[in-house]
């Protein structure tokens, strides 16, 4: 039977299930700087999550910001706490990255890739065996 993950924000007020969630084994760090901003921190830790398996309920805010590809990123957050939970984007399809760290599940998930490399904060080594991607 395939496992239903949950995490929650920091003040336990919005959740994030997803559904299927055995099937992610790796996650995606994106040195970004708009995933910097959001994190409050020198990257974000990611999965991309169909959005039909996703469901974030509680009091959550959103903020579109135009990134530099012309595309409008939703950022979805709780509206309590700030804590960053999602985002979206035409470039993700019918998926959205979820922010993992929201989830004791992915304590012990290794990065597979790195995103926007070029940006990656000097004192900060590459994951080794991961892919380096200098943009998305």
């Amino acid at each position: 039977m395939p496992e239903t993950i949950k995490g929650e924000c920091l003040c336990g007020q919005s959740t994030i299930t997803i559904e299927n969630g055995d099937s992610f084994k790796d996650q995606i760090i994106c040195h970004c700087w708009d995933c910097k901003q959001t994190s409050g921190s020198a990257f974000s830790t990611n999965i991309l999550a169909p959005t039909k398996d996703t469901k974030i309920e509680g009091p959550v805010k959103e903020f579109g910001v135009k990134a530099p590809s012309g595309n409008t990123v939703t950022r979805v957050f709780c509206g309590t706490c700030g804590s960053a939970i999602s985002h979206r984007s035409v470039a993700f399809g019918d998926k959205a990255a979820i922010q993992t760290g929201n989830f004791r599940y992915f304590a012990d998930k290794p990065v597979s890739t790195e995103l926007f490399t070029k940006d990656r904060w000097t004192g900060l080594a590459a994951v080794e065996g991961a892919a380096q991607l200098n943009t998305a």
